[in-house]
C-alpha cells in the first residue's frame, strides 16, 4: 500500500565516528561536518516535502554552541518552517548525547532555505504551500518571515565588497576539482559538502595565523549562488576580515568553473562568513592573535565585518528556537 503523506518533519540519528574529528584533543566533531549533517537532513526534509530535486539557497545564523565528541549518539531534526512559491525555510536543530546515558543537548540550530528545481531544464519548480497548524508551528513561521529584511540587508552589504585589491590579510587558497562522490542525485555538488570545503579552509587559515587549534562558533550566512558540477575546478579562498580579543572573523569565496578556462573563468559559488575561535587541547577559548588592517581594502572589509555584526543587532530577528523547548522528544 502506496503511503504519499507529505511530512514537514525529518529526523535523523546515528554515531559520530572519530573519522568526523578534525583535531585531536577535546575539540569534538569539525564545524564543517556539522554544517554537512544539518545539508543532508534538510535536504531531505525538503525533497520529502516538494517530491523533487532541490538545491540549498541560504545556510544562516549558526551558532555552534558546544562540540560533539567522538561516539556520541547525534539527532538532526528538521522542520519546515514555511514556504514560498518554490522554496522551502527549513529549521535545523542538531542534539547529541552519549549512548550510556541517552541525555540528548543541543549542539546548534540553523536555517537552511531549498529551492526545488526540474533536473532537466534547472527551472524552479513550484511547491506544496506549508499551513502552520500548531502554535508552535505559528510561531517559528512569525520567527522565520521576521529574518527575511535582515537576510536581504545582509546580502546587500555583502555584494558592495571588493576583494581583489592590495591586502596584508592572513590568507589561504585551496584549489582541487569536484570529485564524482561529491555529488547529489541531481547531478550537483551537495551544499553539505561545500560547507565542508568552507570550513576547511577557514579553519586551516585561522590556525596558521594563531599558530593554536581552532574552531569555528558562528557561521552568519552561507549564500549559495550557482551551481557546482563534476570536474569543475574549485578554488575555496578564505581571507581575514577582522579579530576581536578571541574571535577570528573570516570571508570564505567558493569559485568554479571549467578547468579548461583556468582560473580567469572561475565564478564566485558560494560566499561565508565564519568566525572562529582558538582553544588549548581541552577546547578552552585562548586571546586571538591580532590582525591590523592598513590597506585601503583590509579596513573596508574590517569595517565591512563590524557592519554585519550590527544589522543583526538593529534587526534582531525573533529566534527560531525558544530556550525553553524541552531537548528530549521521545
Amino acid at each position: 500500500m502506496s503511503h504519499t503523506m507529505k511530512s514537514p518533519k525529518l529526523t535523523l540519528r546515528f554515531l559520530a565516528a572519530p573519522t568526523d574529528v578534525l583535531m585531536r584533543g577535546n575539540h569534538g566533531v569539525s564545524g564543517g561536518r556539522v554544517l554537512e549533517w544539518i545539508d543532508k537532513a534538510a535536504y531531505a526534509c525538503a525533497v520529502q516535502w516538494s517530491s523533487t530535486y532541490c538545491v540549498t539557497a541560504y545556510v544562516g545564523h549558526i551558532h555552534f554552541n558546544r562540540p560533539i565528541p567522538s561516539g556520541h549518539m547525534v539527532e538532526v531534526r528538521s522542520s519546515i518552517a514555511m514556504t514560498g512559491r518554490s522554496s522551502m525555510h527549513i529549521v535545523n536543530e542538531v542534539f547529541s548525547a552519549d549512548p550510556r546515558e541517552g541525555v540528548f543537548t543541543r549542539a546548534c540550530d540553523c536555517l537552511v532555505i531549498f529551492v526545488a528545481k526540474d533536473t532537466a531544464t534547472g527551472k524552479t519548480q513550484a511547491v506544496p504551500e506549508f499551513i502552520p497548524e500548531t502554535d508552535e508551528e505559528r510561531r517559528v513561521l512569525d520567527a522565520a518571515v521576521s529574518r527575511i529584511d535582515l537576510r536581504k540587508a545582509i546580502e546587500a552589504e555583502m555584494e558592495e565588497q571588493t576583494y581583489d585589491g592590495p591586502s596584508e590579510a592572513p590568507r589561504l587558497i585551496n584549489r582541487f576539482l569536484a570529485k564524482p562522490t561529491d555529488i547529489n542525485w541531481g547531478g550537483k555538488v551537495h551544499g553539505g559538502t561545500a560547507m565542508e570545503w568552507i570550513d576547511e579552509a577557514g579553519a586551516a587559515c585561522t590556525m596558521e595565523w594563531s599558530g593554536e587549534h581552532t574552531v569555528a562558533v558562528y557561521a552568519g550566512g552561507i549564500r549559495f549562488y550557482r551551481p557546482i558540477s563534476i570536474g569543475d575546478l574549485i578554488e575555496v579562498d578564505a581571507r581575514m576580515m577582522r579579530t576581536d580579543s578571541r574571535s577570528m572573523q573570516m570571508s570564505v569565496h567558493v569559485r568554479s568553473g571549467n578547468p579548461r578556462g583556468g582560473r580567469s573563468a572561475l565564478q564566485t559559488a558560494i560566499h561565508a562568513t565564519i568566525t572562529y575561535l582558538a582553544t588549548d587541547d581541552d577546547g578552552v577559548a585562548l586571546p586571538a592573535r591580532q590582525f591590523i588592517p592598513r590597506t585601503t581594502e583590509d579596513v573596508r572589509l574590517a569595517e565591512h565585518a563590524s557592519t554585519l555584526r550590527k544589522l543583526r543587532s538593529e534587526y534582531a530577528p525573533t529566534p527560531l528556537i525558544p530556550l525553553s523547548r524541552p531537548l528530549h522528544v521521545d
